[in-house]
């Protein structure tokens, strides 16, 4: 292959990603290998690729390159959500501007603009992922509402209905005004809120006195029913047994009593509006009282209100607070910060709401969910969220399934016309059991009505490991016994409640062991200045874009560099820089090496001969520190780790050991263990940077249709020596050493030095030393030479003489006011270590540092004085 002088990934990626669909590279069937699965959380159907996704899937794509190369039968499987909420309000927006309203349509026909909608937008981000290199099995693509999908989720709900698990009825649920649908628990996002506290006048009925309620719900008076204070309250003592008026409406309320109330809350009076306060609600069942619902579904007042009906609930507390002033039932107004629940999806305040639902009884559930997380039967990674989700868990509440929508999985409940209903799988049977329930032989289907809500898209992504392999439907097939449980899931920690742990849930219930081995939480793509990415500030970056500038490569590095598990990543472009160029070093080196050129006679140097025996040894090393930091999931350890093994190790150290002199050849037997090498950091590299490494291991040697650095093997584990690493590291700061010498005395590389060696010691790496330091002799001496400029490395003293090469007044000058810089620095540590304060109140750490700073400033004012005083003889 002929390589280009710069690479361009425009020129690589699409052609390799191409080639490995071609040859079927992604794609897994069961077979004798161990499996290794992962399961993709399904983005939204309609949905674009986003920061988020771009970290969630090159996590993905490296574990799954990896195990592929480590031999595993990898199957990656794609799919998308349906995304009921999200879909049907962007449908919704778009039907408006044609003038059309959803409730001019029939279901039917309202759907099929989903579906329209769903084909027109749907897949969009799946095509953006292979963009990225993300190598799923894009046969296996599945979708939520699917045909298999859609009846595994049927089909559960039926048998939770038939284990009495799931159950109807009226409960205070979350209700979004905007979606006009109730919402679970987990979909409501508290926000901390600049609001109003607001003292009502409630008079005291056959007195002249107030009772003083302080709220910051004015609007919703108009469903009081009772007024609440603590029987152990003195201050409101009078008011046991008595009513009140409520103000501007009139009615007459009781006042209750109950231990709930806080007396310290405003005046210790409670309002009670048990149809839109869930606590409201709770004393309303303990006390019977009656229940008025003053709002309709999109957040205006009812008729039931008898004020202010049709108005919006916002514009009410705007109006109801001039309205009360001007009636003097209004005490006074005090500003105030409270926590408000808002809609997830349409960030809207939710409204507590009285309304008929489905919901699943989720203390069993619970149950066989807590413990496998907590003995790490699933491992968390951080393990801080199993605090997280062991508190979820223990305070769990039933799960309301049902959602007001049309677009989704429609529930499978059929009403009869004499009342009831019947749960089943398909009309056909709801009829049979309809006919059973009732003894009545002359009903049909058409009397049959099902019921039309939709069930929460939650409900569809918590049988996700399984129904991706028809475990639902075909609970012993070939396929499900084969991938499940699947190895890795990574996804974000705000989503441990909507998806994990019901996951794991559905996993026990429905095949009895753990739907996954390890859940990976990625943290949340921040900008370089904290601030969480968004569209309205304008900080979240194209993904595609940034893959044009940089290359996938650049950007999967950029963003793993940024992406230590569980914490919140800083992203920063000039990090997508550094991985293009990292691409650019790699390119470069394999450029060089392969414009060498090579001689089958050419007797192999002492110094290569030395520098691959390093190089052995520093890759078991690094292999070893890699396959480490793998188990632990430290991913970001792992690719700098390579990174610097290419970096430091081979481009900079290596290479240059090896490099013929100019003009000259290299030797046959160094120039392949090179190659060698270069094919094993490519193997390395290849799970982070797919596309760069296949094009260069493409090219490394002449290659059969069909082979791919994708299923070659990762580099074996062998032992090494480590004696021979350390030495390395002392030759390596020798010859910076010396280095620095030439630089700071102005001499040039070109002029060869003398390096005495002051007492005895071994190095394999002498001639290293000599090739690369430009050392004309090495001699041991037993005294450094007059005039000649010392330093230790380790315990071993080394000196250059400088005879002939140097000013000496000059240079003692120079050093003279090194040593007047130093010695100033060091009084100055010394006297915060002298500080008793200090010593008592800092950190350890920084106590540390400090010592560290004296020693480091002795070290070297003992070197130059010693330097100092050779110059003078």
């Amino acid at each position: 292959m002929e390589l280009a002088n710069k690479y361009n990934p425009a020129d690589v990626e699409s052609k390799w990603y191409q080639y490995w669909l071609d040859h079927k590279l992604f794609h897994s069937e069961p077979d004798n290998r161990e499996p290794y699965t992962i399961v993709i959380p399904p983005p939204n159907v309609t949905g674009v690729l986003h920061m988020g996704h771009m970290l969630n899937n090159t996590i993905q794509d490296i574990l799954v390159r990896r195990a592929r190369m480590q031999g595993k039968n990898a199957c990656w499987v794609p799919g998308t959500d349906h995304a009921s909420i999200a879909t049907e309000a962007k449908v919704v927006n778009r039907l408006a501007e044609r003038g059309i309203k959803k409730t001019d349509l029939t279901r039917e026909e309202f759907l099929k603009h989903v579906w329209d909608w769903t084909e027109e937008h749907g897949g969009i981000i799946l095509k953006q992922l292979r963009k990225l290199g993300a190598s799923c099995d894009w046969d296996r693509t599945a979708f939520t509402m699917d045909d298999i999908r859609s009846k595994g989720v049927i089909k559960v709900f039926c048998d939770l209905y038939n284990k009495g698990l799931i159950y109807r009825g009226v409960r205070m649920v979350n209700w979004d005004p905007k979606a006009l649908t109730a919402l679970s628990d987990e979909e409501v996002v508290f926000k901390e809120n600049q609001g109003k506290l607001y003292y009502l006048r409630y008079k005291i009925e056959g007195e002249d006195g107030y009772a003083i309620v302080a709220t910051t719900r004015p609007e919703t008076i108009m469903g009081d029913t009772a007024m609440c204070i603590n029987p152990n309250d003195p201050k409101n003592t009078h008011l046991k047994g008595k009513r009140v008026i409520v103000p501007l409406v009139g009615r007459s309320i009781p006042v209750i009593e109950d231990e709930y109330v806080d007396i310290e809350f405003g005046t210790g009076c409670l309002k009670v509006t048990p149809a839109h306060d869930v606590n409201d609600y709770m004393l309303g069942e303990k006390h019977n009282l009656q229940s008025i619902d003053i709002f309709n579904p999109d957040g205006t007042i009812s008729e039931a209100a008898g004020m202010y009906v049709g108005m919006d609930r916002f514009a009410v507390r705007k109006q109801i607070e001039k309205d009360l002033e001007a009636a003097n039932l209004l005490e006074k107004v005090e500003p105030y910060t409270n926590n408000v629940g808002y809609s997830e999806r349409t960030n809207v305040p939710i409204e507590p709401k009285l309304s008929m639902q489905w919901f699943l009884k989720m203390e069993h559930m619970a149950e066989i969910a807590l413990d496998p997380v907590m003995t790490d039967e699933i491992q968390f990674y951080p393990a801080k969220y199993k605090n997280t989700y062991r508190h979820w868990l223990e305070n769990i509440k039933d799960w309301c399934v049902s959602r007001q929508l049309w677009w989704g999985h429609r529930i499978p409940a059929y009403y009869l016309p004499q009342g009831g209903y019947v749960v089943a799988e398909n009309i056909d049977e709801a009829l049979k059991l309809a006919i059973e329930k009732t003894g009545d032989k002359t009903l049909t289907v058409d009397s049959l009505r099902q019921d039309d809500d939709c069930l929460d898209t939650w409900f569809s992504s918590w049988l996700w490991p399984i129904s991706l392999f028809d475990g639902i439907n075909n609970p012993d097939n070939n396929e499900i016994n084969y991938y499940y449980p699947t190895a890795d899931l990574v996804t974000g920690p705000d989503i441990i409640f909507f998806w994990v742990a019901r996951m794991i849930m559905a996993g026990y219930e429905y095949k009895g062991e753990r739907p996954f081995n390890h859940v990976y939480f990625t943290g949340i793509v921040r900008d370089k200045l904290g601030r969480k990415m968004s569209k309205q500030l304008g900080n979240s970056p194209d993904p595609l874009l940034l893959i044009d500038q940089f290359g996938a490569d650049g950007v999967r590095m950029g963003m793993m560099l940024s992406a230590p598990a569980g914490n919140d990543i800083l992203f920063d472009e000039s990090l997508c820089e550094q991985g293009r160029n990292f691409n650019n070093k790699i390119w470069n080196a394999f450029r060089l090496i392969k414009g060498w050129e090579v001689s089958e006679t050419a007797t192999q140097p002492e110094t290569s001969k030395v520098a691959i025996q390093w190089f052995e040894a520093k890759l078991q090393q690094t292999l070893a520190e890699i396959d480490d930091l793998f188990s632990k999931y430290r991913l970001s350890e792992a690719l700098l780790a390579v990174y610097k093994l290419f970096w430091d190790n081979f481009s900079a150290w290596y290479l240059e050991m090896i490099k013929p002199a100019y003009g000259s050849p290299i030797d046959v037997i160094t120039y392949n263990t090179t190659l060698d090498f270069f094919d094993a950091l490519l193997r390395t590299l290849h799970p982070f940077m797919p596309f760069i490494t296949e094009e260069l291991w493409q090219a490394l040697t002449p290659r059969q249709d069909g082979e791919s650095i994708m299923v070659a093997r990762q580099p074996e584990l062998k032992p090494f020596d480590k004696t021979l690493i350390d030495e390395f590291e002392h030759a390596a700061e020798l010859i910076t050493n010396i280095r620095a010498t030439r630089a700071k005395k102005n001499l040039s590389p070109k002029e060869p030095l003398e390096l005495q060696v002051v007492g005895t010691r071994t190095n394999r790496f002498d001639s290293v030393v000599v090739k690369l330091a430009n050392i004309s002799a090495m001699n041991v001496v037993t005294e450094a030479a007059s005039g000649a400029i010392s330093f230790l490395i380790g315990t071993t003293q080394y000196a250059i003489p400088m005879t002939g090469l140097v000013n000496a007044d000059e240079e003692i000058a120079k050093m003279e006011a090194e040593l007047k810089h130093l010695e100033g620095f060091l009084v100055g540590v010394m006297k915060k270590l002298g500080n008793e304060k200090f010593m008592a109140n800092a950190k350890p750490e920084v106590v540390a540092l400090e010592q560290k700073k004296r020693s480091d400033a002795e070290t070297k004012i003992a070197t130059l004085k010693e330097n100092i005083a050779a110059l003078k003889k």
